[in-house]
């Protein structure tokens, strides 16, 4: 027979430990004040940038309406308004994103408080370690994405659509601008955008390599910045 002490029995592995939870009870009276007042001054900051952010988009609009109403209210006006119009927008859009990239850290802490907090105070038993968490965030403030990303979510949201009528604008002054009779035709159509001493193609060139910037940054943004709806 074979001896049962040549294969040892091994033991089954007990169950892990439960990680340590909290709950209402765990919380003094003044360290939920405390996280009550800090969930109240970040949402405020929260509704700020979000009127700010409202604000710049706004400025965008009205003045891309404006030089629009130029350029176009005038033959002679030279269709290089649209081309400044594209640089305004681009100097909203990176004062819009660094907003943004502050509006998304208090968002970022709210969250935290939501997912943990508010839980516990109702019940749940949520994990103790989400205090470090919080403190990490309140210790070195920083923002979940980077200003790239943040170019491409508020391209997406909001100024793709204002960048396409600027460009659908350009277009249509090059339009205005050809002689009665002209035949459209390429190379030649390019000396429509001439600029002075700037020839034509070089002018169509670096719009459309500028477009193409926007587009990859809004294409990137939602690839890896998947951010909450709302």
């Amino acid at each position: 027979m074979t001896d049962p002490a040549a294969f040892p029995v091994t033991p089954p592995a007990s169950p892990p430990a439960p990680l340590p939870a909290v709950t209402e009870a765990s919380y003094s009276t003044n360290t939920a004040n405390a996280l009550i007042h800090l969930y109240r001054a970040e949402v405020g900051k929260m509704t700020a940038y979000r009127q700010r952010l409202d604000m710049t988009t706004n400025w965008s609009v009205v003045t891309t309406a404006g030089l629009a109403s130029f350029a176009l209210g005038d033959v002679n006006n030279s269709h290089a308004t649209f081309l400044f119009a594209m640089f305004m927008n681009y100097f909203f859009l990176r004062l819009e994103a660094r907003r943004f990239r502050t509006f998304e850290i208090a968002h970022h802490r709210v969250r935290i408080m939501e997912r943990f907090f508010y839980p516990a105070m109702l019940g749940d038993r949520v994990d103790a370690n989400w205090h470090q968490l919080l403190l990490a965030e309140l210790a070195k403030p920083r923002s979940p994405m980077s200003r790239a990303d943040a170019l491409g979510w508020r391209l997406g949201r909001n100024y793709l659509w204002i960048y396409t009528a600027v460009l659908v604008a350009w277009l249509a002054k090059l339009d205005l601008a050809q002689p009665k009779g002209w035949v459209l035709s390429f190379p030649e159509a390019f000396t429509l955008a001439d600029i002075g001493s700037f020839p034509g193609w070089l002018v169509a060139l670096g719009v459309a390599l500028f477009y193409l910037h926007l587009i990859w940054l809004a294409v990137r943004a939602f690839r890896t910045y998947p951010l909450e709806e709302g």
